[in-house]
C-alpha cells in the first residue's frame, strides 16, 4: 500500500479538527465507559507490556497503567497522548499509521485497541490480527473494543440516533461474527464477544 493510498484512507484522522471533535465528544458517547471497564475485566492482575494500537488521547493505556507502547497516527491524538504520558518514562508514544504493518516493537504480554481499528479496510483488519498474534507472548491476551457493523441498515441508523453522531467518512465497518472467525483461524483461542452494545463490541481472543 502506497503512501498516498493511506493518506486517502486515514484523511479524516489526520486532520486536527477532525480528531478534536472526537475527543470533544467521546464522553457523551452512551456504554462507552461500561465497554471500558469490561475491557480491563478481562486483563491480567499486572500486565507486564502492553501495546495499545490506536490510542487515541491514551485513556485506555492510562487506565491500564501498565509499561508500554501507546500507537497512533493521528497528529492532535499524539500531541495529547504525549502531554498525557509526560511523567511516565515507560510508556513510549509511537507515531504509526494502523494501514501499514506494525513495526518491530518487541513482545507484548497484552495488546488493547479502542475503537480504532474500524478505520482499516478489511484486509487490514485480518492482516493486522495476524501481526498481533505474532507480537504477543504465549499466553498473551488480544482485547479489541470495537466499533461493528449492525446487521441491517436500520439499525445503523438507530445506532446513529442514539449516539447523536453523523456518520464517520472514515469508518470501514465489519459484523463480529467474521472478525472471531478470523482470529480463531489466526490461531487465538478462547475467542469471544465478551460484550456488545448496539455496534459497540468487545472481541478478544488468547495466544496460546
Amino acid at each position: 500500500m502506497s503512501d498516498d493510498q493511506l493518506t486517502v484512507e486515514t484523511n479524516e484522522w489526520a486532520t486536527a479538527e477532525h480528531a478534536t471533535a472526537y475527543l470533544e465528544r467521546a464522553h457523551l458517547i452512551p456504554r462507552r465507559d461500561t465497554g471500558y471497564d469490561e475491557l480491563l475485566a478481562l486483563l491480567p492482575e499486572r500486565p507486564r507490556r502492553v501495546l495499545d494500537l490506536g490510542t487515541g488521547n491514551g485513556q485506555v493505556l492510562d487506565l491500564i497503567a501498565a509499561p508500554g507502547v501507546a500507537l497512533d497516527f493521528s497528529p492532535a491524538m499524539l500531541d495529547a497522548a504525549r502531554a498525557r504520558f509526560a511523567g511516565r518514562p515507560d510508556v513510549e508514544v509511537v507515531d504509526h499509521n494502523l494501514n501499514a504493518a506494525l513495526p518491530d516493537m518487541g513482545w507484548f504480554d497484552v495488546v488493547v485497541s479502542a475503537f480504532a481499528i474500524h478505520h482499516c479496510p478489511d484486509e487490514r483488519k485480518r492482516a493486522l490480527y495476524a501481526e498481533v498474534f505474532e507480537c504477543l507472548e504465549p499466553g498473551g491476551l488480544f482485547a479489541n473494543l470495537e466499533h461493528v457493523s449492525s446487521p441491517t441498515p436500520r439499525l445503523h441508523e438507530q445506532f446513529l440516533a442514539l449516539v447523536d453522531a453523523p456518520e464517520d467518512p472514515s469508518n470501514q465497518l465489519l459484523d463480529v461474527e467474521t472478525q472471531l472467525r478470523w482470529l480463531r483461524e489466526i490461531g487465538f483461542v478462547d475467542v469471544e464477544c465478551f460484550w456488545k452494545w448496539r455496534e459497540l463490541a468487545l472481541l478478544a481472543g488468547i495466544k496460546p
